[in-house]
């Protein structure tokens, strides 16, 4: 057994000394000293020798695979440095390559723009978790019981959290703004904060819409808040993201959980104001709802409607960015294509 050990040690140190890269060395290491390895196989073949010869073939095995894993770690790192060594055919005058760079998504650059922009007004800064309950993304924001954005055709509801108890169904979140709700009953009046994120929504994509798209969310809630302070809010913001002034116009518009509501529009950057296919030709593009908090969202959140007011906003954050680098298609945006992505940096 004494000269197969012996065999056994000059075949491994040839084999270790002969691999040329990492992958072959880990190979040779496995093929003698892993759980299925020669030495392993000796080891289990000593308790059937004669007792007198136990010790001794034990410590020659013992002996060998400190050997053999000696010279596996000293040809690890010759390897190593010969990775790093210059070929001596090395032209060092050729011009070197730029490895390629990273940047920020334009979406994600927007947000961080917003976030700056909101915090120079003192706002905070709020996030939240993508998953949500019927009971804050619609009870707290006044949506009737049978309205249609709690049905499946638009709300993404999880299978085997979709029925039961308001605060026991789980879907998607379809918006922002019943997280804003736990927020306001989380924090102490007066609040001045934004709360960007995703949101989901079961509809058909096109050149204007996604199911999974970015919102930014602003509200401001105090005593005393004047409808003006909201309609500045949105110009400071506008012209601080365009770098200048932007028109924006208020419609009349419902949302339960506003009231009085309104359809936020700024001109269209992508075709100034002349019409194109992304507003639909009327040069104006619709980029957020807004208005007062309705009495019964300021309820569900602990607050008096008779004390407090305030204004929100909903920014659809994609759209901005549409508007900001004249991309007429918000799909782009979502896929995959560096070439797209790489004007951006």
């Amino acid at each position: 057994m004494r000269e197969k050990i012996e065999a056994v040690l000059r075949e491994g140190l040839d084999a270790i000394a002969a691999v040329k890269s990492e992958q072959e060395l880990q190979e040779v290491k496995a093929a003698y000293l892993g759980k299925q390895g020669t030495l392993t196989a000796f080891m289990k073949e000593v308790p059937k020798l004669p007792v007198e010869e136990r010790p001794e073939m034990g410590k020659a095995v013992n002996a060998v695979k400190v050997q053999l894993s000696d010279a596996v770690e000293a040809r690890r790192t010759e390897l190593k440095l010969q990775v790093s060594q210059i070929p001596a055919d090395f032209d060092c005058t050729i011009p070197g390559e730029m490895p390629p760079e990273g940047a920020l998504h334009p979406i994600t650059q927007m947000c961080y723009d917003l976030n700056d922009a909101f915090r120079s007004m003192g706002f905070e800064v709020y996030q939240e978790d993508d998953l949500t309950s019927e009971y804050y993304a619609f009870d707290n924001l006044n949506f009737p019981p049978q309205h249609p954005a709690r049905e499946s055709m638009d709300t993404y509801w999880l299978e085997g959290h979709d029925k039961g108890e308001a605060n026991e169904k789980l879907c998607l979140r379809p918006h922002l703004t019943g997280g804003s709700v736990r927020y306001l009953q989380t924090h102490k009046a007066p609040f001045r904060f934004v709360y960007p994120g995703h949101v989901y929504r079961n509809e058909t994509t096109d050149a204007r819409h996604e199911r999974a798209f970015f919102q930014y969310e602003a509200l401001l809630v105090d005593k005393d808040v004047t409808f003006t302070a909201g309609k500045v809010m949105i110009k400071s913001i506008l012209s601080k993201v365009f770098g200048r002034d932007v028109p924006v116009r208020m419609r009349l518009g419902f949302f339960p959980f506003v009231e009085p509501g309104f359809e936020i529009d700024m001109g269209c950057l992508v075709c100034g104001g002349k019409g194109c296919s992304v507003c639909k030709h009327v040069g104006w593009i619709e980029v957020m709802p807004g208005g007062t908090p309705h009495p019964n969202v300021l309820r569900a959140a602990g607050l008096d409607p008779d004390e407090y007011t305030g204004f929100y906003v909903n920014i659809g954050l994609d759209r901005l960015v549409m508007m900001r680098y004249g991309v007429d298609d918000v799909r782009m945006f979502h896929g995959a294509d560096l070439r797209f992505l790489k004007q951006f940096h």
